[in-house]
């Protein structure tokens, strides 16, 4: 159903994939449009009880995308080190995972996970928290991606 990855020799276990990705700072997020053509978007996200959540506007193409196919893939890459040794290597960490993705409804947990993102990447910040969801939650949408494959 999913790839095997060719390098198993590069393969890590789901656990340490699951704290890459829970730690990385940012990841792509893969679509594919009706017109069949792929479609990638950088995004800010957290982990919540093993799924991947990220906010967006209401309308857009990742969204359209989603709507016609809800099957996703998501990258993170982190600790990138360009290397000489007698030949031009990377060093790095990164995960792939497969996913299904869904616009969330549920107020409480939509909220939940905006003050996720806030504590995430504006903690300074959390003290405005409320009152910016508040003033924007009925222009934010919430995707929620059940992660089927890491």
């Amino acid at each position: 159903m999913f790839p095997e990855m060719r390098r198993k020799n590069k393969q890590i276990s789901n656990e340490d994939a699951m704290k890459i990705l829970t730690e990385c700072e940012y990841c792509s997020l893969a679509t594919l449009g009706e017109d069949g053509w792929p479609y990638i978007t950088p995004l800010s996200y957290v982990i919540n009880d093993g799924k991947l959540y990220f906010h967006c506007g209401l309308k857009g193409q990742k969204l359209d995308n989603i709507a016609h196919n809800p099957k996703v893939c998501i990258n993170v890459v982190e600790n990138t080190q360009p290397v000489w040794d007698n030949d031009f290597t990377t060093y790095y960490e990164s995960v792939v995972a497969f996913g299904t993705a869904r616009q969330m409804d549920e107020s409480e947990k939509k909220r939940e996970i905006l003050i996720q993102l806030v504590d995430k990447y504006l903690p300074d910040y959390m003290d405005r928290a409320d009152s910016i969801i508040e003033k924007t939650g009925n222009v934010t949408a919430v995707i929620e991606i059940e992660l089927n494959h890491v």
